[in-house]
């Protein structure tokens, strides 16, 4: 039996755990900054991207379209009236689109065009779902589609209604050509990605294959660009992530719950990488020529780690580099002691095996694993050698006078995973820029999208998907409206 923790010892345990949370919740966050540069003079360029200077609003149709999609609160479990839009979208332009009803109540939207050749098809995907939002901290109401100083404002538009706006308008332009493409074009929004997709794509693989059927390629979300005073420096594809499982972990009090968490925060600022992937080494040569701190360390990460200098790179990178493990804070319900626990894994990495080192590491603190909610599945990263990933590297870096290359998420999915695991090759494309301010409201107030921007992103994308389903060349780049 433990000795009683006197008062003292107590709040001073409480104290550094509080601290340490605050370090973990920094670290976590600078995945959304991993193409920031670090030292102090880019430090003081990236703080100058605070002043904003707006363009004058110049509101166009697809402006419009966004924000009446925006203006449509569909929180997950309420996707049908942003489903049932975008059937009549479709209608509006001559195009039959199915409701799908994955599970009962449960909605999703697929439109087809069929092309002169089979298997090499391309796959427009896209949620309906959008995460809950609070009026708390909103300059403007969450589902209002607000404009204000060339930025429209409104839950979602980032994640992600004005990518799937930019898909819809793609489709419907190859539609409207009134040419047979080459190659099958399929436009696939579903329901429940932000819950993670068991009643929406998981459901639609299994009772819906024909959905699926010659897809060769799919665009769905998870790129990135890195803008520095108003210049695309890179622009990220995203070829895949870690796997992701979920359990729930229990205790007698909360206490043993707060210790476990503190000790597995630890393992968020590993010094050393357990496994350098081919496409991780390659990621982090493309971005080393930008990155004036740490341009030696990413250029040859192997001789990093054998000269000892790999420790000194940020989190960001390091994690990229090992599995994660994120308890998250400790609660009480119904008398009973509990806490969610996230394992991101790298590729390759047994999750039955992962759960069970995380059994062992909870044990001593009297901590137990009480279900398994998910189990990751491995899924391949997609490959870059591919006609599809060559079109959009050229068309990116000519429209925008940028690096163009790959990007592997840390901690965070998307529903890319499941079709990577039929083997799909599944890319994460961002087609218009977006900062890193506007990238961290993301989930939180005040998400938002710069017009001219957006708009620019829409020839993009349309410009990428009737170039590869109409075999054109990338001739030219998409200039700013």
């Amino acid at each position: 039996m433990k000795p009683p923790i006197d008062e003292a010892t107590r709040r001073r345990r409480h104290r550094n755990e509080r601290i340490a949370a605050a370090i973990f919740v920094l670290l976590a966050g600078a995945g959304v900054w991993l193409f920031i540069r670090w030292d102090a003079r880019e430090q003081a360029e990236f703080e100058r991207n605070r002043l904003y200077i707006p363009k004058a609003e110049k509101i166009t149709p697809e402006i419009l379209l966004l924000q009446e999609y925006v203006r449509i609160p569909t929180i997950t479990g309420n996707e049908r009236p942003g489903a049932e839009w975008l059937v009549a979208q479709f209608a509006k332009n001559g195009v039959r689109a199915e409701l799908v009803e994955s599970v009962p109540g449960r909605f999703n939207v697929y439109a087809r065009i069929r092309g002169k050749q089979q298997g090499e098809g391309l796959l427009l995907l896209n949620h309906i779902d959008v995460v809950p939002a609070s009026e708390q901290g909103w300059d403007h109401p969450p589902f209002s589609g607000a404009i204000q100083q060339n930025m429209l404002y409104g839950r979602g538009v980032l994640d992600m209604k004005g990518l799937a706006v930019t898909q819809l308008l793609a489709f419907v332009a190859v539609a409207r050509s009134g040419r047979v493409p080459e190659h099958d074009l399929v436009f696939l929004a579903v329901c429940d990605e932000e819950e993670g997709g068991e009643e929406g794509i998981v459901a639609l693989l299994e009772k819906r294959p024909d959905i699926f059927a010659g897809i060769r390629y799919s665009l769905n979300e998870g790129g990135l660009s890195e803008v520095i005073a108003e210049r695309m420096t890179y622009f990220g594809i995203e070829i895949g992530g870690k796997q992701a499982s979920r359990v729930i972990v229990s205790a007698d009090s909360l206490e043993p719950l707060r210790q476990a968490r503190f000790a597995l925060q630890r393992q968020t600022t590993r010094r050393e990488p357990q496994r350098i992937l081919p496409e991780v080494r390659a990621l982090f040569r493309k971005v080393a020529p930008t990155r004036a701190r740490y341009r030696k360390q990413l250029s040859d990460i192997d001789a990093s780690v054998r000269n000892g200098t790999f420790w000194e790179l940020p989190h960001s990178y390091r994690e990229l580099t090992h599995d994660v493990t994120l308890m998250r804070w400790p609660y009480e319900k119904d008398g009973r002691y509990q806490a969610v626990v996230d394992l991101f894994d790298l590729p390759g990495t047994s999750a039955d095996a992962r759960i069970r080192q995380l059994a062992a590491e909870l044990a001593p603190f009297g901590v137990r694993i009480e279900r398994v909610v998910t189990r990751g599945a491995t899924a391949p990263l997609s490959r870059t050698d591919t006609p599809l990933f060559r079109r959009i590297i050229t068309l990116i870096e000519t429209t925008y006078d940028t690096t163009a290359g790959t990007l592997i998420l840390a901690s965070a999915t998307n529903d890319s995973r499941y079709l990577r695991q039929r083997g799909i090759t599944s890319y994460g494309i961002l087609p218009f820029p977006v900062d890193a301010f506007q990238s961290a409201s993301i989930h939180r107030a005040n998400e938002r999208v710069r017009l001219d921007w957006f708009v620019l992103g829409v020839g993009v994308m349309r410009q990428l998907v009737t170039g590869y389903v109409f075999d054109q060349p990338v001739t030219e780049s998409v200039r700013t409206p």
